[in-house]
């Protein structure tokens, strides 16, 4: 099944209503449930199942310098939510706590069961303020912490969870389209579903008010959650053809929006912390970004590199900062390296003056990228390497240089960086990317056997086990058929290991079918 990068703002909504198979609520204000129908490994294995399908989908994005973007504002909500005893050590612990990007210029985020989030380009592209986006993370945080899709299989004890999983599947799937969304409301269930939707209401609420409190202990701006509510407000009539009005379960964004305004009063924070020039010029390039990339057919790539912002003069200097970005990005795409070059030169230059330090690193990362494309790498390397020499490489820096001299001759400093990515990978083993940029550096240094070894975990991390146990095959016969080096006998058991835990994961995948 090809899935769709979830277009709906209405994830969970859906999913509520597409479950919805028992007798209509009471009108009264209903129970929000406490999520004993389904355990947290349960859970846990709901959401692999349905994370699978999304690293599968076309839509689905690894962009180092996005992802760290969304990871710095996302540590800082964990950590709140840990020390407010929202998200319990066995949650935090249990649960993936994985964000995934898509390309989607829809204005979304959503919550997917045991901790994985997915957010599309299209949020991020509209947000002004970390602030902004940091209140949409803290919202669908809050849904995972206080388990609001467990709660809401509290009525459905009779369905397994393989059973669930097949028909959130079938709900982000049918997303494609207003003609699939129809399909789920048919026959008798319609009303039990228009019932249901006023509880996923209250837990859309409960969201609001749980992730308000982790956004201010973060140290965010809690006015960032009234300013994004309004974006939102204006998004829902791009992103609503209204074919299914019955279906809408958040609150109105004016209530919701009167709500946060009435908590700010009571908690007496009128003011918050003021925005700083680096940050805005950092942002607006990094939204800039997400822009171009949720949208690359060649008229909407024209129409990023003539953006009348470049040169009005009513328009603010961070406005012309992200304009130029997007216009250099939007150039590189086309291949039109000639005035990409011209665009970045003035980028740089408008991004010097300010002084900038967190803002001139994001266009040198640009500039890096630009010279990888035109196949530059040594470039690459004189860009991003650290001064003075031994200073930690941040990862999208990393990633860039590994992936540069993989493309260079042998040089003195791959052992080094490989050292560097392999210390990477036994941190955050799910980190997908550091591991195929592992993978292509040490077959580069002629390390065939780690090379496989590598691509296999690749392969684990995006949940994609029959590829991995391919990789880890290759990896063994090859381990076979060759004679090993000094240390590959402890890689080639580590192989032998890897096989059958992805074996293991092959056959539980097919009984759940």
């Amino acid at each position: 099944m090809k899935l769709k990068f979830c277009r709906s703002s209405l994830v969970l909504s859906l999913l509520t209503a597409a479950l919805c198979l028992q007798p209509a609520w009471p009108q009264a204000l209903p129970t929000l449930g406490h999520g004993e129908s389904i355990s947290l490994g349960a859970e846990r294995q709901l959401g692999d199942r349905i994370a699978r399908e999304l690293y599968r989908d076309p839509d689905y994005l690894e962009d180092p310098v996005l992802d760290e973007y969304i990871q710095r504002l996302w540590a800082p909500l964990v950590k709140a939510a840990a020390a407010r005893g929202e998200l319990s050590p066995e949650l935090q612990e249990r649960f993936a706590w994985r964000i995934l990007l898509g390309r989607d210029r829809t204005v979304n985020a959503f919550a997917l069961p045991g901790g994985y989030l997915g957010v599309h380009l299209g949020l991020i592209a509209v947000v002004t303020s970390d602030d902004e986006l940091a209140s949409v993370l803290a919202h669908e945080i809050s849904h995972v912490t206080q388990r609001h899709i467990a709660r809401s299989m509290d009525d459905q004890s009779k369905m397994t969870p393989w059973v669930i999983g097949s028909m959130i599947l079938g709900v982000l799937a049918a997303s494609k389209s207003a003609q699939g969304a129809q399909a789920l409301i048919v026959g008798g269930q319609a009303a039990a579903m228009q019932s249901q939707l006023s509880y996923s209401r209250d837990m859309e609420r409960e969201a609001d008010r749980v992730g308000y409190g982790v956004l201010s202990d973060a140290g965010y701006d809690p006015r960032g959650f009234v300013t994004m509510f309004a974006k939102l407000q204006q998004a829902a009539g791009v992103n609503d053809n209204g074919a299914f009005p019955y279906l809408r379960s958040h609150p109105l964004t004016s209530e919701r929006i009167a709500d946060m305004q009435a908590r700010q009063q009571l908690s007496g924070n009128l003011s918050g912390n003021s925005s700083t020039v680096t940050q805005d010029l950092t942002q607006s390039m990094l939204a800039a970004r997400a822009r171009v990339m949720s949208n690359g057919n060649v008229d909407a790539l024209k129409a990023w590199t003539q953006d009348s912002k470049i040169n009005s003069p009513q328009a603010t200097p961070t406005q012309q900062v992200g304009a130029l970005y997007a216009a250099t990005l939007a150039h590189l795409q086309l291949r039109d390296s000639a005035s990409a070059e011209r665009s970045l030169q003035s980028l740089e230059r408008r991004v010097q003056d300010s002084g900038s330090e967190p803002a001139i690193r994001v266009v040198r990362l640009l500039k890096a990228e630009m010279a990888a494309r035109q196949e530059r790498f040594g470039a690459v390397l004189s860009l991003l390497l650290p001064s003075p020499p031994g200073t930690a490489l941040a990862r999208p820096e990393l990633i860039a240089v590994a992936q540069a001299l993989a493309r260079l001759p042998p040089q003195p400093m791959r052992n080094e960086v490989i050292g560097t990515l392999r210390e990477l990978v036994q941190q955050i083993p799910q980190d997908a990317q550091a591991w195929n940029t592992l993978a292509s550096l040490l077959a580069a240094q002629g390390m065939t056997l780690p090379a496989l070894r590598a691509e296999g975990e690749a392969q684990m991390a995006r949940m994609d086990w029959t590829g991995a146990v391919d990789r880890f095959r290759a990896a063994q016969d090859w381990a076979r058929n060759n004679r090993l080096a000094a240390g590959e006998h402890i890689e080639a058991s580590i192989v032998d290991t890897r096989l059958r835990q992805a074996q293991t994961l092959v056959r539980e995948m097919q009984t759940q079918r």
